[in-house]
């Protein structure tokens, strides 16, 4: 792989970028945190941090005067952790006490880790997403996080069932216009709104099918699969469902199906462009049963106009056939002019394109299982 102009040191054995500018892509896998950079086109990806932890969740947070990256990390001897670092992944700090951990009187403990969320309008406020099903609130950047409790004991929570991958909150949308306005999508619960800061919930899943159970269309069980929001309007989301991609045009109110024109509408992944409104990205997996991607062909989807239409994405990924799975949050885009759009599978493959995702790079192969890949810039 082709290494960027810049200087390396050092660190217990590992490789660290130096240079403070371009793109940061962090990339979350069963083994440890890879970071990558981006520097006139080409790439260094360093690496793992937080070795023999599983990465579920990653948040590049630019909100402050120095960027901090987060990570929830399982260990299997230590368990779950939130980590975080403010020299861009060269050196990471844990909490002396966990930052994320159940009241004792809910007699729950901590799975993992599923999200970290900066929350869109408020400078210091960090979400995380958890496993057993529960939204915690941080409001010092990620050190230390409170449950919010309304969520945890929503009248509707005992009917909750787990999905595939347990039962967890793993999306969480903001509103920079509005901070008391946040969204969650739970797995196999659905998708939940709050108006007034967390302090109710209700059930947001009008239109959203859930072809499992015997009634398609519950108030709420739908197994949601990730939600984005878009650039433009940001009353409209994407979500992408276990069969079904919607779309939103009243910050979840209602959902429409827009799946039409995609070779399969099962899924993991979904995101938005960073600028460009009603553009979205999609990987479409064959089945619930089979689960690789459609076709065997490894290709993203591109909408231009929120969902009438959508494009494969194809030039420079393989063009055999192909078996890596992308998973809920291991496809992201980033915050540049023209945009980046990544994506990483579970055959430990990581794609990077620099063009609003017309054109495509290998930026690794033969990393662990990828499980959720974040970018940004960063000075």
């Amino acid at each position: 792989m082709a290494g960027c102009r810049l200087a390396r040191i050092q660190d217990e054995g590992v490789g660290r970028c130096e240079d403070m500018t371009g793109v940061l892509l962090a990339v979350g896998t069963r083994k440890g945190l890879f970071t990558g950079r981006r520097r006139e086109g080409r790439w260094e990806l360093s690496g793992p941090f937080l070795p023999a932890r599983a990465v579920y969740a990653v948040a590049i947070d630019t909100r402050g005067s120095v960027p901090r990256l987060l990570a929830g990390a399982d260990s299997a001897h230590w368990g779950p952790s939130v980590f975080h670092s403010d020299d861009l992944g060269g050196t990471w700090t844990e909490p002396d006490r966990p930052a994320v951990a159940f009241p004792r009187d809910t007699g729950a403990s901590l799975e993992r880790v599923w999200q970290l969320h900066p929350a869109a309008g408020e400078p210091d406020v960090v979400y995380a997403g958890a496993e057993p099903a529960a939204l915690f609130r941080s409001e010092d950047r990620g050190e230390t996080f409170t449950l919010v409790r309304p969520l945890w004991e929503h009248p509707t929570r005992s009917r909750w069932q787990p999905g595939g991958g347990g039962e967890a909150v793993h999306t969480v949308v903001t509103d920079r216009r509005d901070p008391a306005a946040v969204t969650v999508a739970v797995s196999a619960a659905g998708v939940f709104r709050s108006r007034d800061a967390g302090a109710s919930w209700a059930p947001s899943n009008d239109g959203v099918s859930a072809v499992f159970l015997p009634d398609p269309h519950p108030e709420f069980g739908q197994c949601v699969h990730k939600i984005a929001q878009d650039a433009g309007d940001l009353d409209r989301l994407y979500l992408q469902n276990h069969w079904g991609v919607y779309r939103s045009d009243d910050a979840g109110a209602r959902w429409t199906d827009i799946g039409a024109g995609l070779p399969s509408d099962f899924g993991f992944a979904v995101a938005a462009h960073p600028h460009r409104p009603d553009t979205a990205y999609v990987f479409p997996i064959a089945a619930d049963g089979d689960r690789v991607p459609a076709g065997h062909r490894c290709r993203v989807f591109r909408t231009p106009d929120a969902g009438a239409n959508w494009e494969p994405l194809t030039a420079g990924l393989p063009s055999g056939d192909h078996f890596g799975t992308v998973l809920r949050d291991a496809l992201c885009t980033d915050d540049a002019d023209p945009a980046g759009v990544y994506f990483g599978n579970r055959n430990g493959e990581l794609y990077a394109s620099a063009d609003d995702g017309d054109s495509w790079q290998q930026v690794a192969a033969h990393l662990p299982d990828v499980l959720c890949v974040r970018a940004a810039t960063v000075d």
